[in-house]
C-alpha cells in the first residue's frame, strides 16, 4: 500500500510539473533577447507593471514589426478567432453549430471586399509598409512559439496572417455597427402586416400603402409568409452571429472635448470611452511607440497597426459610432419565367452565381452558393435551399465605397493640427465613426466621418426598399463637408453621444441612433459655465448612474399604477419608484423593480402582435428604446389590447398585468423580502471568453461576475437588453480614457479586464476588479516615468 500511494503521489506530482511546464510555455516573453528577422536595428519594449509594452525603435518600420510581435504574444488567439469570425471560417475549428454564422459572413462578402482593397493599396505608402511589418511581426512570433492554449483545445492550425484578414477584421468591424439586418426586417413586418397604429410608436413616417406595394407601371414587391419568417431568421442571425462567440461587438459611446477656456488647467481636456460587447481578452491592446520623430500612446484593435485611440503631448482622440444608416436592404422582384432573373431598370437582369466551399470539423466541407443582384449581395441565400422565394440584396457601404480607412487612421495617429486631423476623418467612409479631437494647442474638433450615400427623394432607407422600382439607387455620395461636424464651438465643448447629429446643410441623415437622453445628461452637466473641469470631474461625469429615460417612461404610468395597485407592500414600492431619479447605483431596489417592470410591460404590449421570433428581434434593437415611452404616453395605442383574448384590454387591464407579473418575478428571483432587490445582486458583469460558453472551462477562462452599477443609456453604459431579472451585463465602456493637456503625461485609462490574453498569465485579469469599482491607472509616457515603472524588458535584435 505505502508503494502504491508513493507512485499514486510521483504520477500526481508528474502531471502537476507536466501541466505547469505545458503552461509556461505558453506565457509570453517579456524579459530578455529575442532575435528577428527584417529588423533594422534593435527595439527596446518596457512592460510597465499592468503589461504595457513602451516600444522604442530607431525607426517606424521596425516600430511596427515589434508591435506586432509583442501584440501576438497577449492576443494571438483573439486575432485568430476574430479573423476566422469576419471571414467565415470558424466553423472548420468549432464545428457544424458555427455554419449558419460562416454561411451569413460569406454572404457579406468581406472576404472578396478585402482581397480588391488589398489588390488597389499603394505599395510605396508609409501605412501599406507598416501594415506588412506589423503583420510580419505577428507571424515571426507565430512561427517561433508554442501555439495558444485555445489552438491545442480546438485544434486550429497555424497558417499566416495577411493583410487581407487585416481588412476582413475591419470589415467585421463595419458589420457590427450595421442595425439594418435587426430593425429593417421589424420595421417593415409591423408597417406591413400590423398598420399605421402600430407604427406610431416607431415615430416613423409610415406609407399608407407600403413602399414595397404595387405601382402602376409595374407589380411591386409582395412578401409572403415565408418570406418573413426568413427576414426575422436573418435578423436572429445577425444577433447571434456577435453575441454568441466571445468577440467584441461596437454598441455605442461617449466622448467629449473641453475647451481651455472651460477648464481648471487652460489647456483642453479630453474624454472617451467607447461602447463595446464585453470580452476576454478585451478589445483594446495598449502601447506606446516612440521613434525618431513619432510618439504614440494608443488602443490598437487586433490586426490594425495603428491606434483607433491615441494621444500624446500634442494632441488626441477618441470615437463614438455615427450610427449612420449605411446598409439597405433590398426585397428583389423575382422573373417568374426565370428564376435566376431580377427586374432592374426596367428589364430582367441575370443574378451573377458562385460557389463557396466552408470546411467543417467533423464533417466534409459544405458548399454555399452564392448570389449577386445589381443591388448588391443576396444575403438570404446565407438560409440555404430552405430561404423564402423573394431575394433580399444588400447595399452596403463597405462594399461600395474606396474607404481608405488604413491610411485615415496611420494620419489620424500623427495628426497634430485640426487640419490634419480634419483631412484623416474624411478617409474614415465605413464604419460611420464620430471623431473627437483635442491639442495642446487649444483646438477641440468633432468630425462625423463616413462617406453618406444620395438615396432618392423620399426614400425611407429603415425600410426594405422595394428592388423593381428606383427606391435602392444611390445618385453618388455626399462630400465631408454636409458630414455633421464642429471645430471650436463658442460654447467651449463638444459632446458625442450616439444621438442624431445635424448636417451643415440641414439635410436629413438616415441612421439608427441611441436615444438622447444620455447626451442630453453630458450636455446638461457640461454647459454649466459655473464648472471649470479637469480629470477628477469628468471622472464623475464618465461614471455617472443617472437618466432620465425611467422616470419619463414612468410619468404617464404612474397615475394609472396607483389605480391598479391594491397591495399596501405593494403601494410602498410604487411610492418609492415614482420618487426614484432614475440612478442605479448597486443598493436601489427600484432601478430592479423598474427594469422588471419594463420587460413586463414591453413583453405583455408587444409580443402578442410580433409573435416570439420578432419579439427577441425587437429586443436586439435600439429602437425599441424610443418606442416605449411613447407607447407609455399613448391610452390608445392597439398595442395595449391582448390578441390573446376576446376581451379588449384597456392601458390599466395591461399595465396591472405587467405590474404583477413583475412583483411575482421578483419574489421567485430575488427573495419575497423586497429589501434583498438590490441592483447590484441582479445586475452583473462577467467578461466571456470564447471557450467560456462550455462548462467547466468557464470557471478557467471567464472574469466574474461582478456586481455591476450604472444601465444601458446611462454616461456608465453598463448595460443589459430588456428582459427579466437577473441581468447579465453584455456590452459598456470598452476603456475609460481622461486627458488633460496641460499635464498630457499623466492621462488616466483603464481595461476592463486586464493587458494579457493568455490565461494564466498575470495580465489577464489584473484591471477586473478596479474597473468595476470605478477606478482609473495611470498611463506612464515620460521616459522617466517609463523608467521607474518598468517590472521587465525585452530586447528585439536584428537576426544575425
Amino acid at each position: 500500500m505505502k508503494r502504491v500511494l508513493t507512485v499514486l503521489a510521483l504520477l500526481i506530482i508528474a502531471l502537476a510539473v507536466g501541466v505547469g511546464v505545458y503552461l509556461y510555455s505558453k506565457q509570453p516573453t517579456r524579459q530578455g533577447q529575442v532575435e528577428l528577422r527584417n529588423l533594422q536595428g534593435s527595439v527596446t519594449v518596457r512592460y510597465d507593471e499592468r503589461g504595457v509594452p513602451h516600444l522604442r525603435a530607431e525607426n517606424e518600420t521596425d516600430l511596427y514589426r515589434a508591435l506586432g510581435y509583442v501584440h501576438a504574444q497577449d492576443r494571438l488567439f483573439q486575432m485568430e478567432a476574430m479573423r476566422r469570425l469576419a471571414r467565415g471560417e470558424l466553423a472548420e475549428v468549432l464545428g457544424p453549430k458555427l455554419l449558419d454564422t460562416d454561411k451569413l459572413f460569406r454572404s457579406l462578402r468581406i472576404r472578396e471586399r478585402a482581397d480588391r482593397y488589398v489588390a488597389a493599396l499603394d505599395r510605396q505608402s508609409p501605412a501599406w509598409k507598416a501594415l506588412q511589418a506589423y503583420l510580419d511581426g505577428i507571424n515571426q512570433y507565430q512561427d517561433s512559439h508554442a501555439a495558444p492554449v485555445e489552438f491545442d483545445v480546438l485544434g486550429i492550425p497555424k497558417r499566416p496572417f495577411t493583410a487581407e484578414d487585416s481588412i476582413s477584421v475591419a470589415g467585421y468591424m463595419a458589420y457590427s455597427f450595421a442595425a439594418a439586418f435587426r430593425t429593417e426586417p421589424l420595421m417593415t413586418y409591423v408597417r406591413d402586416q400590423l398598420g399605421a397604429d402600430y407604427l406610431n410608436i416607431f415615430d416613423l413616417d409610415w406609407q399608407p400603402n407600403g413602399v414595397l406595394a404595387k405601382t402602376h407601371s409595374q407589380p411591386g414587391v409582395a412578401l409572403a409568409a415565408s418570406d418573413w419568417k426568413d427576414l426575422n431568421a436573418l435578423a436572429r442571425l445577425s444577433e447571434q452571429a456577435l453575441a454568441d462567440n466571445g468577440l467584441p461587438q461596437f454598441e455605442g459611446s461617449n466622448a467629449w472635448a473641453i475647451a481651455g477656456n472651460r477648464s481648471k488647467s487652460g489647456k483642453p481636456l479630453l474624454a472617451g470611452d467607447p461602447h463595446i460587447r464585453f470580452s476576454v481578452p478585451s478589445v483594446w491592446y495598449e502601447a506606446q511607440l516612440s521613434a525618431p520623430g513619432f510618439e504614440l500612446y494608443g488602443h490598437h484593435q487586433a490586426l490594425v497597426p495603428f491606434a483607433f485611440l491615441g494621444h500624446n503631448l500634442d494632441f488626441g482622440w477618441s470615437l463614438t459610432m455615427f450610427q449612420n444608416d449605411d446598409l439597405d436592404l433590398i426585397a428583389e422582384k423575382v422573373n417568374p419565367d426565370n428564376p435566376n432573373q431580377v427586374w432592374y431598370r426596367g428589364q430582367w437582369v441575370d443574378l451573377l452565381n458562385s460557389e463557396q466551399q466552408i470546411a467543417v470539423k467533423g464533417q466534409a466541407p459544405v458548399t454555399l452558393t452564392l448570389r449577386q443582384s445589381p443591388h448588391g449581395p443576396i444575403i438570404n441565400d446565407a438560409l440555404g435551399t430552405a430561404a423564402g422565394k423573394t431575394p433580399i440584396a444588400m447595399w452596403w457601404a463597405f462594399l461600395e465605397t474606396p474607404n481608405p480607412i488604413l491610411e485615415g487612421f496611420y494620419q489620424l495617429n500623427r495628426a497634430d493640427t485640426l487640419a490634419k486631423a480634419r483631412a484623416a476623418a474624411a478617409k474614415v467612409q465605413a464604419p460611420g465613426l464620430n471623431i473627437v479631437y483635442a491639442n495642446a494647442k487649444g483646438d477641440i474638433g468633432w468630425w462625423a466621418a463616413a462617406l453618406l450615400p444620395k438615396r432618392p427623394a423620399g426614400v425611407k432607407p429603415g425600410f426594405i426598399l422595394d428592388g423593381s422600382s428606383n427606391q435602392p439607387d444611390k445618385e453618388g455620395f455626399y462630400p465631408f463637408s454636409a458630414n455633421p461636424q464642429e471645430e471650436n464651438p463658442a460654447r467651449g465643448y463638444i459632446v458625442s453621444a450616439n444621438f442624431q447629429p445635424v448636417s451643415p446643410t440641414g439635410m436629413e441623415i438616415p441612421g439608427y441612433y441611441n436615444l438622447a437622453d444620455r447626451g442630453q445628461q453630458l450636455n446638461r452637466q457640461l454647459s454649466n459655465k459655473n464648472v471649470k473641469w479637469d480629470n477628477e470631474a469628468n471622472q464623475q461625469l464618465q461614471l455617472g448612474t443617472t437618466t432620465a429615460y425611467g422616470p419619463r417612461l414612468l410619468a404617464p404610468l404612474l397615475p394609472v399604477l396607483r389605480e391598479v395597485v391594491s397591495d399596501p407592500a405593494e403601494r410602498k414600492l410604487l411610492e418609492q419608484l415614482a420618487l426614484w431619479p432614475g440612478d442605479y447605483p448597486l443598493d436601489s431596489i427600484s432601478a430592479s423593480l423598474f427594469n422588471q417592470f419594463l420587460f413586463n410591460l414591453t413583453d405583455a404590449t408587444l409580443r402578442d402582435e410580433l409573435g416570439n421570433d420578432f419579439f427577441e428581434t425587437l429586443l436586439s434593437t435600439r429602437v425599441v428604446d424610443a418606442a416605449l415611452p411613447r407607447l407609455a404616453a399613448s391610452a390608445d395605442s392597439p398595442w395595449w389590447d391582448n390578441r390573446a383574448t376576446p376581451a379588449k384590454e384597456t392601458r390599466a387591464d395591461t399595465v396591472k398585468v405587467a405590474w404583477q407579473a413583475s412583483i411575482a418575478h421578483l419574489k421567485t428571483t430575488l427573495g419575497a423580502d423586497s429589501a434583498q432587490w438590490l441592483w447590484g445582486k441582479a445586475h452583473t458583469l462577467t467578461h466571456g471568453h470564447p471557450l467560456g460558453t462550455q462548462k467547466p472551462l468557464e470557471r478557467i477562462f471567464n472574469v466574474g461576475p461582478f456586481e455591476a452599477p450604472g444601465t444601458h443609456e446611462v454616461p456608465n453604459n453598463l448595460s443589459a437588453k430588456i428582459g427579466p431579472a437577473p441581468w447579465p451585463v453584455t456590452y459598456g465602456p470598452s476603456t475609460r480614457r481622461l486627458i488633460d493637456f496641460a499635464d498630457a503625461a499623466h492621462s488616466l485609462t483603464i481595461n476592463p479586464v486586464g493587458q494579457s490574453g493568455v490565461p494564466f498569465d498575470r495580465h489577464y485579469e489584473d484591471q477586473a476588479e478596479a474597473y468595476i469599482d470605478g477606478m482609473y491607472v495611470q498611463a506612464h509616457f515620460s521616459d522617466e516615468e517609463v523608467t521607474a515603472n518598468t517590472r521587465s524588458t525585452l530586447k528585439l535584435l536584428p537576426a544575425r
